[in-house]
């Protein structure tokens, strides 16, 4: 039976549907956005679904711009150059499009296109966000073309700093979009690697967001479900890309993901981070690799928690028989096993541990791993040691 159309809120008014990215022009108008600025990457730039986009929009009447120099895993070079694209244009809102490059690097722009202060002023440390003047923060309209990160939901985007190479996260309350539009249509046109790899990433965020001991009952219910949207959808959406229940249902799980690690996450993440950072890999291919030697390394803290999620998803024999089905969807949908696999090396054990200790999703990991023991585990997952 095919999804009715759905609005709901929690909290971002999400539009639900196939096709209802035709509402966007609507949608914009509506939070009075009249020249937005469309930020995406230069692949999707390309396709002829954002020229439709577009000429809708100019049908409407909206001074429409597209901004595409956008990286897989954005830097601060990328939001410069939006913002000054924003001002030269004289924008007044964003449609964030794409997957979590896109939807992450136009709320940077958005928030910092009227800031005096630099984007890493902004990160997700104390009160920090404080620091940014509020009033000239534009509205925001995200699209995700991708079920993955969520960030179409989040008050967050991430942004590697040039130096460091460290994935910095930047937040700000004022940056969750007014509205999230889900239209599963877009994301029939991915890959099924990619396919598999962003909905391994929303899976990471709900399973680290279940397991994370701060307590947050109401995100732990929606990690939960998310979980089982996943397991049911995944696959089907890899091997049949046109299954629009089964993309439906990955961009809702992918939403409720990022809608639960507000509780936290924790050292899947710590180590995708810096692993992302290095090596410029797919951030939802390294969860999905490093996803069961984190699962393995904290079972003494999480095995009640994780029986109870395999109780809920249907899953015989408790924490082995969650492993057993983290390994088997791992291998149905072509992750591989070991970061070797997309050619990680050893040489830089000692810079992702140091990265990982001091990553913010590593506070709310079950164990606090040493940086002694991130270097084990990093080495670990790169060598394919389960």
């Amino acid at each position: 039976m095919t999804i009715p159309n759905r609005n709901f809120n929690f909290p971002t008014a999400v539009k639900f549907g196939a096709g209802r990215v035709k509402e966007l022009a609507e949608l914009c108008k509506a939070n009075g956005i009249s020249r937005p600025l469309f930020v995406t990457d230069k692949g999707l730039a390309a396709m002829p679904m954002v020229a439709d986009i577009m000429a809708d929009l100019g049908k409407a009447g909206l001074k429409a711009e597209i901004f595409s120099n956008v990286r897989p895993n954005p830097v601060e070079e990328n939001v410069l150059e939006g913002c000054e694209a924003f001002r030269a244009g004289r924008h007044d809102g964003v449609i964030a499009f794409g997957g979590g490059s896109g939807l992450d690097t136009g709320k940077m722009i958005a928030l910092m296109h009227g800031q005096k202060i630099s984007i890493f002023d902004l990160e997700d440390v104390g009160d920090w966000w404080t620091r940014a003047d509020a009033s000239v923060i534009s509205p925001i309209i995200a699209v995700p073309t991708t079920a993955g990160t969520g960030s179409e939901v989040g008050r967050a985007g991430v942004i590697t700093h040039p130096v460091t190479h460290e994935k910095k996260i930047i937040f700000h309350p004022a940056i969750m979009p007014k509205v999230a539009l889900l239209d599963p249509e877009l994301t029939v046109g991915l890959p099924p690697k990619l396919t598999a790899a962003t909905g391994f990433d929303a899976f990471a965020h709900c399973l680290e967001a279940y397991c994370t001991p701060f307590y947050h009952p109401l995100a732990e219910g929606v990690a939960l479900e998310g979980m089982r949207l996943v397991k049911e959808n995944l696959a089907k959406a890899v091997k049949k890309g046109k299954d629009l229940d089964a993309r439906g249902n990955m961009l809702v799980a992918s939403a409720m993901g990022a809608t639960a690690f507000q509780k936290g996450l924790g050292s899947i993440h710590a180590l995708s981070h810096p692993f992302g950072g290095l090596y410029d890999a797919h951030h939802g291919m390294l969860n999905g690799i490093i996803m069961p030697y984190v699962l393995k390394a904290n079972r003494k803290k999480i095995e009640p928690k994780i029986e109870r999620v395999a109780a809920y998803l249907g899953l015989k024999g408790g924490f082995n028989g969650f492993m057993k089905f983290v390994l088997a969807l791992r291998k149905e949908t072509g992750i591989p096993h070991a970061l070797k696999d997309i050619g990680i090396d050893l040489k830089r054990l000692d810079e992702v541990a140091k990265m990982a200790i001091k990553d913010p999703t590593h506070e709310s990991n079950p164990v606090a791993f040493s940086e002694k023991q991130y270097k084990s585990l990093a080495r670990k997952c790169v060598t394919g040691d389960l």
